[in-house]
């Protein structure tokens, strides 16, 4: 798909405009649906009954959390990732909880797999995917840079790794091959997993925060360009969660902090890592239609107070 050519910047250059100054259309409602906003719809304002969820990296401690909450609140979730045991564990756990849920083999990496799978959740959901959330991501240890260590020396393979992870696999790839449907429908919510390290730039971890402060930027272009589509499309900065990824970095063996877990709870307000139920309550938002139709371009930082912190 060539994001070049998307429909709003051929809506705009239609209209006489290359930008949104002197627009004809500015201040006259599109026809797009904006929610159903009755007293009975305002009650399940975050029901996701009608909505078919994909979930890249699903098969992750964070990521299948918040396919976990998709299906609590209505959603048919598709749990996506190359952990077939992992996969059918997390779906197993929405369908046991009563909801509906599968497992889809998919590699973000590759266009082909992303397409393969999104045929396939549209022929078992019996709709095509209206919410999209990237979960996929992570880092590799020669793309850090150790206490005392040189960036001048790190390898640039590594370097490009963990950006074809982040920004290619964890949001580029999987917005271009499942936003195909939500353009055609006029309709669907792309989230984006970025990081707090892509607002405040870490120490050590350079290619990473590099890579999720990209994720951040393209989550702002892609909101911009479909902006007039119906699709939107929002970021969630997670702040510090221990998961399996993480977990040795945070804490020493008897449970007590390393000195890296300590800078952070230190630097962190409410003095405390994050559970992961509680990015449940921005995933659900984000994906609702009638909760957050009007919310596009934004990056919500799901952080105890990380990033209001200063001296």
């Amino acid at each position: 798909m060539n994001l070049q050519n998307s429909p709003p910047r051929a809506a705009r250059q239609a209209a006489g405009s290359s930008d949104f100054r002197g627009n004809a259309d500015a201040g006259r409602l599109l026809p797009i649906d904006s929610g159903d906003y009755s007293v009975g719809t305002m009650k399940n304002i975050f029901s996701l009954e009608n909505d078919v969820a994909a979930v890249i990296g699903g098969t992750g401690e964070l990521g299948g959390l918040m396919a976990e909450a998709l299906g609590a609140h209505g959603a048919k979730v598709a749990v996506l990732g190359r952990n077939a045991d992992r996969g059918n564990a997390r779906a197993q756990k929405i369908v046991d909880a009563g909801g509906e849920a599968k497992f889809f083999a998919a590699d973000g990496l590759s266009a082909e797999s992303l397409d393969s799978a999104r045929q396939a959740i549209a022929a078992w959901a019996g709709a095509s995917t209206s919410v999209l959330v990237n979960a996929a991501g992570g880092n590799r240890p020669d793309a850090t840079i150790p206490p005392g260590g040189d960036i001048c020396k790190l390898p640039l393979d590594a370097w490009r790794d963990v950006f074809d992870l982040n920004l290619v696999g964890g949001a580029l790839l999987p917005s271009q091959v499942f936003g195909q449907d939500m353009l055609s429908a006029g309709k669907g919510s792309i989230i984006n997993i970025a990081s707090m390290s892509g607002i405040i730039p870490l120490s050590r971890v350079v290619a990473y925060s590099a890579a999720k402060a990209a994720v951040i930027n393209l989550t702002l272009w892609l909101a911009r360009e479909w902006a007039t589509t119906g699709v939107r499309v929002n970021a969630i900065s997670p702040g510090f969660f221990p998961a399996e990824q993480n977990r040795k970095l945070l804490f020493n063996d008897d449970g007590s902090y390393t000195e890296r877990g300590g800078q952070i709870i230190g630097h962190t307000p409410m003095a405390r890592f994050g559970k992961p139920e509680e990015l449940a309550g921005a995933v659900v938002w984000l994906a609702s239609q009638n909760a957050s139709s009007f919310v596009t371009g934004q990056n919500i930082a799901v952080d105890g107070g990380f990033a209001s912190v200063t001296i």
